[in-house]
């Protein structure tokens, strides 16, 4: 199977008055045309610094990133990005924000193509109807669901979620992991999860991959099946206790590895 992401004995320091600060030390990874991969690890651990590097927003100390077996040089357009915080452009309506990268990568695609592109998507998560609304209108729970819309408009090669759920509550991410599924079966993407929620990470995943504690490295990887079919109650079968009661053994040892470290 071909991969779309590629890391390849990365390492990397962030320069600090105090000397360097080591965070990423020999790390290589694969995720797999259409996959979809999680991270998750101890804080601090260098999870987010790994989805700069693939957005090509930052460059490794030593080894390469590829997408699509072509190096990384610099930032990507064919990369989305979804975050924690929304981030969406008060002054313009919800379409109008899901159609901004649109405007940036396809400049001479016409309105009327833009617009249908955007209107498919918000209708997919359940924001049909709510295409004129300000940002400021919609619950926290809305808001991500139109920041994912807007990450994906594009059709990049791959989607990068930095802890899109985080912020949320319970009932509210619980129905947008629902929405991540419903969109990867109409909008096959690769995917890179970073996340802090063991629980989020076997339900949206078809693989988890634990990084040790600072300066970071694979240290664990784990298949989930069942992909885009499981729902909220495989989260409460024997098997998926397994899985959590596994990967919360491997946070432990990380975080060991980051105490000592420290």
């Amino acid at each position: 199977m071909q991969n779309t992401v590629e890391i390849r004995h990365v390492t990397h320091a962030y320069k600090t008055p105090a000397g360097p600060l080591p965070v990423l030390n020999d790390l290589s990874l694969a995720i797999p045309t259409g996959a979809f991969c999680a991270v998750v690890g101890p804080s601090g651990c260098g999870k987010s610094t790994l989805t700069r590097l693939i957005a090509g927003l930052m460059k490794p100390d030593r080894g390469e990133v590829f997408l699509h077996g072509e190096p990384v040089r610099g930032p990507r357009s064919t990369v989305g990005m979804a975050f924690q915080n929304p981030v969406l452009l008060e002054w313009r309506s919800i379409l109008d924000n899901v159609i901004l990268p649109l405007e940036i990568v396809a400049p001479r695609m016409a309105r009327r193509d833009r617009e249908a592109r955007a209107r498919e998507l918000l209708a997919l998560v359940g924001l049909e109807g709510f295409e004129a609304k300000r940002p400021s209108e919609l619950s926290g729970g809305m808001r991500q669901r139109a920041s994912l819309c807007r990450a994906i408009v594009h059709k990049p090669e791959v989607l990068i979620l930095d802890e899109p759920f985080g912020a949320l509550d319970a009932f509210t991410r619980e129905d947008l992991w629902q929405t991540m599924h419903a969109l990867r079966r109409e909008e096959p993407f690769t995917t890179l999860l970073i996340t802090h929620d063991l629980r989020e990470s076997i339900f949206l995943a078809d693989e988890v991959i634990v990084l040790s504690g600072r300066p970071a490295t694979a240290q664990y990887r784990m298949d989930v099946p069942g992909g885009t079919g499981r729902t909220l109650d495989d989260l409460y079968t024997p098997e998926a206790a397994d899985r959590l009661n596994l990967l919360r053994h491997q946070i432990q040892i990380a975080q060991g590895r980051h105490e000592a470290a420290a």
